[in-house]
C-alpha cells in the first residue's frame, strides 16, 4: 500500500516512523533503509515500510505485510500481503499521524512578549 506524504510535510522521517512504533533497518546487500514494525515478539509477521520518491518528487511510503523470512538465500520472494485489513488498518493509522504532524505545522506559535528582561527585573519590575 502506498501512502502519499505531503509536499510540505517538515519532519524527519526517521524520526515520524519510530514515533509510530517502527525500527530502522539496513539492507547490507543492497544499501537501502527501511523500517519494520513486528507484530509480536517474533521477527515476523511484520510490518515494512520502504520510503520511496516518485517521477513527480513526491515522498511516498511503501507499506507491506511481511508473513514470514524469504525461503532460501539471495531470495527476495516472503509472501508479503500488500492490500489486507490489517495493512490497511496500518496505512490509516499512518496517515492520521500524518494528518497530526500537518496539524500542528499548520499553527502558528502564540507571540508572547518577547522584550528581554535581566535577572533582577523579574523582582523588581
Amino acid at each position: 500500500m502506498r501512502i502519499v506524504l505531503p509536499f510540505d510535510f517538515q519532519v524527519n522521517f526517521r524520526n515520524f516512523l519510530q514515533r509510530a512504533g517502527y525500527t530502522e533497518i539496513n539492507d547490507y546487500h543492497t544499501k537501502k533503509t527501511s523500517y519494520v514494525k513486528r507484530l509480536s515478539r517474533d521477527y515476523y509477521p511484520r510490518f515494512h515500510v520502504y520510503l520511496e520518491t516518485d517521477k513527480d518528487n513526491r515522498q511516498i511510503l511503501n507499506l507491506h505485510l511481511d508473513q514470514k523470512k524469504p525461503s532460501y538465500q539471495g531470495s527476495s520472494a516472503h509472501s508479503g500481503e500488500y492490500d489486507s485489513e490489517l495493512v490497511k488498518n496500518e496505512a490509516a493509522m499512518i496517515e492520521g499521524l500524518i494528518k497530526n504532524q500537518m496539524d500542528n505545522q499548520a499553527q502558528k506559535p502564540v507571540e508572547q512578549n518577547l522584550e528581554k528582561k535581566g535577572f533582577w527585573s523579574k523582582f523588581f519590575g
